[in-house]
């Protein structure tokens, strides 16, 4: 019962994120309400269509359809006495991606998935409503560039096999993995905590190719 209370809580708060999202680029209220159900139930879909569980869970249980549109309705109408409480939000956005990650890697595990498998459903449970997002309104997946978020989602879903392994309850299994993911996540927004980026490259690698192969032709010569 608590964990079903904590995964709405987490589908509303993603769902405001997502609608946020829209206010930014000012998309009419079709628009706020499109983005704020991909980013709360995205997620989900994407893996229980992988997984082969039909319908997914989001259209079985429409409690979750209805709390993304009560999401993105309230900021829809209230954006501008959420947005000074951003902070909050954000905090609520650690417990909904250690929550989502705990249940993407519960449900893999249960349908018989393998280490890596579990793994990647913890992070695509937990991020890909953002991911889908993103590419809605035309911009590179921030979990892609920037944020300590799928990460903490993947370590949580290894701390989940460890407690497997060790042959731990369920619950201590999905608590392990919600408490550790959460805790990377609170950490990485409170000291600034990303992976390191791929640096520019001066010119294309055909451009590079094009100036080393004239360089060593010139020095045949």
């Amino acid at each position: 019962m608590m964990l079903h209370f904590l995964d709405i809580v987490g589908t509303f708060v993603f769902a405001v994120s997502g609608a946020f999202r829209a206010v930014k680029y000012e998309l009419d209220l079709l628009g706020v309400l499109v983005l704020a159900v991909a980013t709360g139930v995205g997620g989900g879909i994407i893996r229980d269509v992988l997984l082969g569980f039909h319908p997914p869970a989001a259209f079985r249980d429409e409690t979750y359809l209805l709390v993304c549109f009560a999401g993105g309705l309230i900021v829809f109408l209230a954006a501008r006495k959420i947005a000074p409480r951003w902070d909050c939000v954000m905090a609520a956005d650690a417990v909904g991606l250690s929550v989502f990650a705990a249940i993407g890697a519960a449900k893999a595990a249960a349908f018989g998935m393998g280490t890596i498998g579990i793994v990647l459903m913890a992070a695509l449970t937990a991020t890909g409503g953002g991911m889908v997002r993103d590419i809605l309104v035309c911009e590179i997946p921030m979990v892609l560039k920037a944020d300590f978020y799928a990460s903490a989602a993947l370590i949580g879903g290894v701390c989940l096999i460890a407690a497997r392994l060790l042959g731990l309850s369920e619950n201590v299994q999905l608590l392990s993995c919600a408490v550790v993911t959460l805790g990377f996540r609170v950490a990485a927004m409170r000291y600034g905590i990303s992976l390191p980026k791929a640096k520019s490259l001066s010119l294309s690698p055909s451009q590079l190719t094009q100036q080393r192969k004239s360089s060593n032709d010139r020095k045949m010569k």
